[in-house]
């Protein structure tokens, strides 16, 4: 059974998350629910700063304030530390600036290694905060994810549970 994660679960991660790009990376999960694998995919025409859109795995995106403030600190980070690279991939590194290759999962994932709340279960948290606080609707889950049916049922399905358990331990202290 999925269980939320605690605020100091998430606490030591976002203290993990000390270079402009683990903490891009950190908020692009536990935001916006990317996977590693999307993440490394992410290429700068994904990033529409006009319109304060991301499009991560064919799906345009709203960008929050804090998601829009974490890419400009990247992006500008990434133009003072790499200023002639011809990479396209938003994400690069030290071994990537000079090719036009992505960078490696491993590399994306490296900063939350040893956390409680690693970038895959942040992304797990970040779905079932959504089920748990628009309610299991599986529709809405697909759409806002693009979740396939059976992901969105498994979802729906905790949160419901989840959600009748607070209302158990409710009624149960209110007696």
């Amino acid at each position: 059974m999925l269980q939320p994660l605690i605020p100091e679960q998430v606490g030591r991660s976002v203290a993990a998350a000390t270079t402009p790009a683990t903490r891009l990376i950190l908020a692009l999960a536990a935001v916006h629910a990317a996977r590693v694998a999307q993440i490394a995919n992410l290429m700068l025409a994904d990033a529409d700063l006009g319109n304060r859109r991301l499009t991560i795995a064919g799906r345009a995106r709203p960008l929050d304030d804090l998601t829009l403030q974490l890419l400009l600190d990247w992006l500008e980070h990434r133009r003072r530390r790499w200023p002639t690279t011809a990479n396209l991939y938003l994400l690069i590194n030290n071994q990537t600036a000079n090719t036009t290759s992505r960078a490696s999962a491993h590399w994306i994932s490296a900063p939350m290694r040893g956390q409680e709340a690693t970038l895959e279960r942040l992304r797990v948290d970040r779905q079932l905060e959504e089920a748990m606080v628009k309610g299991p609707d599986l529709l809405h889950l697909a759409e806002v994810f693009g979740l396939d049916e059976k992901t969105a049922m498994r979802y729906a399905d905790f949160a419901r549970t989840l959600l009748e358990q607070a209302a158990e331990q409710t009624a149960e202290s209110g007696q």
